[in-house]
C-alpha cells in the first residue's frame, strides 16, 4: 500500500497563513500514516528518544511540542524515506503558534499522543513471532490461525519462533536479517542445524561433527548386497524405521511417463535392506540413462513390478493388517523418503499417512512460501554435502533421508501431553465461546494453550 503525503505548497516560513498550513498538512499526513502502518518497536522507541534528546538540546520542558518532534521522526521512519526531512528543521518556530495548541487539541492528534504513551507497554504482542496488532481481539486471531508451538524452529537468541528453518535462516543470515542475532549467530552459530553455542570453541567442535560425508564408504560395504531381490535383515533385527527411494524410467509415447526402474530400502543404520531393478508392466521408451544409469538389459530380467509390490507391502506393514495400523506400539514400520506420493504411487503400494515421515512435505523443511524444497539442497544445506552428481543411486537418496529424519527426530523440545492442535483435549483452546477469557490472557498465557498443526518428529523419540 502506498502513502501518499502532501507537500506542502510554500516551503518558506514567512507568514503565519502559510505556517498553519504546512502544520494542518503535516498534522493530517501524520494521522494518515499512523493509522494506516504498524509501526515496530524500534521506530516508536527511535521517536521516544528523539524526543527526549530534541527537549533536553532545547531547553523545553514536557509538552505537546516535544511529542510532535518525536512523531514527525517516527512518520520518516515508517515511511523509509527522509525526502521530508527539510520540514524538520523548521518544526520549532510553528510548535509557538497557538494555532499548532489547537490543532493537537483534535481527535487526530489524541490518537498519535495515545500510540507515543503506549509504546513502551509493547500491548498485544505475540510472543512467539513478536508481531505486534492493535487489539487484542486481533492477536488471540492471530494465535487461532498460526498454531504457535514449542515444536516450531525457534531463534536460540531472540527466541523468535519460525514456521520452518527457512525462515530461521532468513531471520539469521537472510538478506535482511536482524542484526543482532546475525552479529551473534556468525561467532556462535552452527550453518547446518542453526543452533547457537556458548563459545566459538563449542560451535567449531559441533560443526565438525554435524557436516557429514556422502556415505560411499557404507556403500561399498553393501555392494555384496547388490540386486538380489530379496528383504536382507540380517544387518539389524527387525528395523522400526526404513528409507525408501526409487528411480524412475519413462514410458507412453513420449516417454514422460514415470515408471519405477530401481527401488533401494535402507534401515536406522543405513545398511541395505532390499535393492533391486523393477520391471515395469509397460514398455520403457526412455530410460533416463544420463540420471537413472539404467540401460535396457537391466530391465530385461528384472522383478515384475507385482511382486515388488507383494513383498514392500508386506515388509513394512511387518505382519500388521492395513487397517489395524497405528502411529505407536504397533509392528508396522516407519517409511521415510522425498516424494513418497509419487513413490508409492508408482509402486502401486498403499501405506497410512500416519507412518509416512516425507522430507517434501515437512513443515519445518519446506520453503517459506510452503513450497517443497528438493532433496539435493535439503542435503547441502542441513547435512553439508552434495547428492544427485552425474548418474543417481536411490542408495544416496535413502541415506540422506534417513540422516535428515534422524536430525529432525532428535531435536529436544518440551513434552507436552496433547502436543497437536487436532487432539480432542485441545479442540477448544482458542473456541469462539472462550473470547472474552482468551482477550484478558497475557501473550504468554496464549501461547503456553497453542499447539502445533503437525506432527513433530521429535515424537518418535
Amino acid at each position: 500500500m502506498a502513502i501518499i503525503l502532501h507537500r506542502p505548497r510554500e516551503r518558506s516560513t514567512g507568514s503565519i497563513s502559510q505556517r498553519n498550513i504546512l502544520v494542518q498538512q503535516w498534522t493530517r499526513s501524520i494521522w494518515i500514516t499512523t493509522n494506516v502502518l504498524s509501526c515496530d518497536d524500534g521506530a516508536m522507541l527511535n521517536a521516544k528518544n528523539y524526543t527526549e534528546e530534541y527537549k533536553t538540546s532545547n531547553g523545553l520542558k514536557e509538552s505537546s511540542q516535544t511529542q510532535v518532534v518525536g512523531i514527525k521522526f517516527l512518520l520518516l521512519t515508517c515511511i523509509n524515506t527522509f525526502q521530508y526531512s527539510y520540514l524538520l528543521p523548521q518544526v520549532p518556530p510553528f510548535l509557538s503558534s497557538s494555532r499548532v495548541d489547537s490543532i493537537l487539541a483534535t481527535q487526530s492528534a489524541a490518537v498519535l499522543m495515545d500510540r507515543m504513551e503506549s509504546s513502551e507497554a509493547l500491548r498485544n504482542k505475540c510472543a512467539a513471532c513478536f508481531r505486534q496488532f492493535n487489539r487484542m481481539e486481533h492477536l488471540v486471531e492471530h494465535m487461532r490461525t498460526s498454531f504457535h508451538s514449542v515444536h516450531e524452529p525457534m531463534c536460540g537468541i531472540c527466541n523468535k519462533h519460525c514456521r520452518s528453518f527457512e525462515s530461521l535462516r532468513e531471520h539469521l543470515i537472510g538478506p535482511l536479517p536482524k542484526q543482532e542475532c546475525k552479529n551473534i549467530f556468525n561467532v556462535q552459530g552452527c550453518r547446518f542445524c542453526l543452533a547457537i553455542f556458548d563459545s566459538p570453541n563449542a560451535r567449531r567442535f559441533h560443526q565438525e561433527r554435524c557436516q557429514l560425508s556422502s556415505g560411499l564408504n557404507a556403500r561399498l560395504a553393501n555392494l555384496s548386497l547388490r540386486d538380489n531381490g530379496t528383504i536382507d535383515l540380517t544387518s539389524a533385527r527387525d528395523p522400526q524405521v526404513v528409507a525408501l527411494a526409487c528411480k524412475m524410467v519413462g514410458g507412453g509415447s513420449d516417454g514422460s511417463l514415470d515408471l519405477c526402474g530401481r527401488i533401494c530400502i535402507v534401515d536406522e543404520n543405513e545398511h541395505i535392506v532390499f535393492q533391486a531393478y523393477v520391471k515395469p508392466p509397460i514398455p520403457v521408451t526412455n530410460y533416463r540413462y544420463e540420471t537413472t544409469g539404467i540401460r535396457p538389459e537391466y530391465l530385461r530380467d528384472a522383478i515384475p513390478l507385482r511382486q515388488v509390490q507383494r513383498k514392500i507391502q508386506d515388509f513394512l506393514c511387518n505382519g500388521e493388517p492395513m487397517w489395524k495400523i497405528r502411529p505407536r506400539n504397533g509392528r508396522a514400520r516407519i517409511l521415510v523418503g522425498h516424494g513418497l506420493d509419487q513413490d508409492l504411487d508408482r509402486l502401486q503400494v498403499e501405506y497410512p499417512a500416519i507412518m509416512r515421515r516425507d522430507t517434501a512435505k515437512y513443515p519445518p523443511l519446506m520453503k517459506t512460501s510452503k513450497l517443497s524444497n528438493s532433496l539435493k539442497y535439503l542435503t547441502q544445506a542441513y547435512l553439508g554435502y552434495d547428492i544427485q552428481t552425474g548418474i543417481q543411486d536411490p542408495y544416496e537418496d535413502c541415506v540422506a533421508t534417513m540422516r535428515l529424519y534422524m536430525r529432525m527426530k532428535s531435536q529436544t523440545h518440551r513434552r507436552e501431553d496433547y502436543p497437536l492442535a487436532s487432539d480432542p483435549q485441545n479442540r477448544n483452546n482458542f473456541a469462539s465461546w472462550r473470547q472474552s477469557e482468551l482477550e484478558s490472557m497475557t501473550p504468554e498465557e496464549l501461547l503456553a494453550i497453542s499447539r502445533s498443526d503437525y506432527y513433530c518428529w521429535c515424537l518418535d523419540a
